[in-house]
């Protein structure tokens, strides 16, 4: 089983970029799943093929920092809820869509579609304050376990806004 994520980054990061698990830069979770690996060809490259017209077409959204909210057992993971945005739950649901089409499964089917709750996880004292703008600007898939490693995680692809010209 392959585990991956569809992040969209808050903090500046790089393509291909390698990053402990315990040490994620600062994300909204757009999508978490499994997929069986495939022999013909690889499955992140066909879901990157599916999911780019998706992403590039979100890039530029200006989103909203929401309250502060405390998820997982009993509250205690600390998070920044992410004001609704069509562009943001648009783009959520078409990245389901593509992971469903590759036979993918939601690693967490009871928050998807209709009950997507975008958030900023809180970490190592980084956090957005409520009503910070953030603006849509880079979309990641991440391997959750490159080469079968679960200390690290590893960019496999970022759409990012086109560079302002000069």
């Amino acid at each position: 089983m392959r585990n991956l994520i569809l992040v969209a980054f808050v903090e500046a990061v790089a393509d291909g970029l390698v990053f402990p698990r315990s040490d994620w830069p600062l994300h909204i979770t757009l999508l978490r799943f499994d997929v069986e690996p495939s022999g013909d060809n690889d499955v992140a490259a066909r879901l990157s093929e599916l999911v780019t017209a998706p992403a590039m077409g979100a890039l530029g959204a200006e989103l909203t920092v929401g309250p502060d909210a405390g998820f997982g057992h009993q509250g205690s993971i600390p998070v920044s809820l992410v004001e609704h945005h069509p562009i943001l739950q648009g783009l959520h649901e078409e990245l389901f869509d593509a992971m469903a089409s590759i036979g993918g499964r939601a690693a967490t089917p009871r928050y998807v579609m209709e009950h997507y709750r975008p958030h900023i996880s809180h970490h190592d004292g980084k956090r957005p304050k409520p009503g910070d703008a953030v603006v849509l600007d880079q979309i990641a898939l991440v391997d959750m376990a490159p080469e079968g490693n679960h200390t690290i995680r590893r960019i496999l692809k970022l759409w990012r806004l086109p560079a302002e010209p000069n």
